[in-house]
């Protein structure tokens, strides 16, 4: 680690701000990569529902009678898990009081307010999803009521259709971040290909990419974030290639200004003097020079992408159902805020306001560290 990086580490570790941005990107991250571990509902786009419980506060605790499917999934290993969550083995039915009757068990289901018939489910049934013979009750009994009865509280409330917020939150992350990354990397490959190639040749080819950024920055972002979406199909991936090709206008001319200011310093000189080609000077002695004025954008361009994709989300061009998005938690919750549980929507606006404004915070502490003409 050279000086100049020490001094710029030392400057953003005074910043609280961009230490702060810094810590709740870090979390996010955690959060993203291991959201089925974590999350309360370890099942693939935390997509459980149960209808019974739909839209609760946050808080509300119910008990859980876990049934057991009959031909139960087959177990996936740690890193499947992590990846894509977990098979539900089993269906969750909420109940307010049970009692056993011989090699049976009787519920009261949890319907708000109604009213319902007790049901009654053979011990069989629950333990293994099928009707069969018990050698034991009393041992069925007894493993029904350690294994599967639990109260389970959904801390962040459930949505309409009785999922658990929280976990949906947790897994949205992934989206959030997923399109922030990738599309941070398209606009910052095409924008410094472009804004190198235009501050360092001039002339014609100053031109003709001035030309197409002008273009491209007369069209209203949002409308052209549609026109890709609706050309490549509504999808998760189709968001990132679509975020990240109307992002890398603004990194393009930070580039192309950078790179003329360099071109004529006389350590280009002498790259040309000693014979090396273009590339070289470009690659090996321009590019590295620049790099402070790449990291503030990348940093304000993650937090744009984290926006403009919660808006394409809500619109319903975005990420698709049952895939977990902040943008489309608000969209599938927004009725909620002038009724009574407004944290269905407020929730995922919560987290997309602390993540941006961590990003930013970060961006400002790069931008005030990476200045060399900062105080040491």
């Amino acid at each position: 680690m050279d000086a100049f990086t020490q001094q710029a580490w030392k400057r953003l570790r005074r910043n609280k701000g961009a230490v702060a941005g810094l810590a709740v990107i870090s979390m996010a991250l955690v959060i993203a990569v291991f959201a089925y571990v974590l999350a309360p509902d370890g099942t693939s786009f935390a997509n459980r529902m149960v209808l019974e419980i739909g839209g609760q506060r946050p808080g509300f605790s119910v008990h859980m009678l876990s049934l057991q499917q009959s031909h139960a999934p087959e177990k996936e290993g740690f890193f499947h898990r992590l990846i894509y969550g977990e098979t539900a083995a089993d269906v969750m039915v909420p109940v307010k009081s049970w009692r056993f009757s011989n090699d049976s068990i009787i519920v009261d289901k949890y319907v708000d307010e109604a009213t319902t018939a007790p049901e009654r489910y053979s011990l069989a049934e629950v333990l293994y999803g099928r009707d069969s013979t018990i050698a034991d009750p009393r041992a069925a009994k007894a493993l029904v009521e350690k294994e599967h009865l639990r109260r389970k509280t959904f801390r962040l409330g459930t949505d309409k259709f009785g999922r658990d917020i929280l976990s949906r939150l947790m897994v949205g992350t992934r989206v959030s971040l997923s399109v922030g990354c990738i599309a941070v990397l398209i606009s910052l490959t095409i924008g410094i290909l472009l804004g190198a190639i235009a501050g360092y040749f001039r002339g014609a080819a100053d031109e003709a990419v001035m030309w197409l950024i002008n273009v491209i920055w007369s069209m209203p972002t949002l409308l052209l974030v549609f026109a890709i979406t609706l050309a490549l199909g509504k999808g998760f991936w189709q968001v990132f290639i679509a975020v990240g090709l109307t992002m890398w206008v603004s990194v393009a001319r930070i580039i192309r200004g950078q790179v003329m200011g360099l071109r004529e310093l006389q350590f280009v000189e002498a790259t040309r003097a000693l014979g090396y080609g273009h590339t070289r000077t470009i690659v090996r002695h321009i590019l590295p020079n620049i790099l402070g004025p790449v990291m503030v954008v990348a940093a304000g361009n993650f937090a744009t992408a984290i926006v403009v994709e919660a808006g394409l989300s809500f619109l319903g061009v975005g990420v698709q159902p049952p895939q977990p998005s902040w943008g489309l938690m608000i969209k599938e919750n927004y009725n909620f805020i002038i009724t009574h549980n407004p944290l269905l929507a407020l929730a995922p606006g919560l987290a997309i306001m602390l993540l941006v404004l961590a990003f930013n915070l970060l961006g400002n502490g790069l931008r005030d560290a990476l200045d060399v003409r900062g105080k040491i």
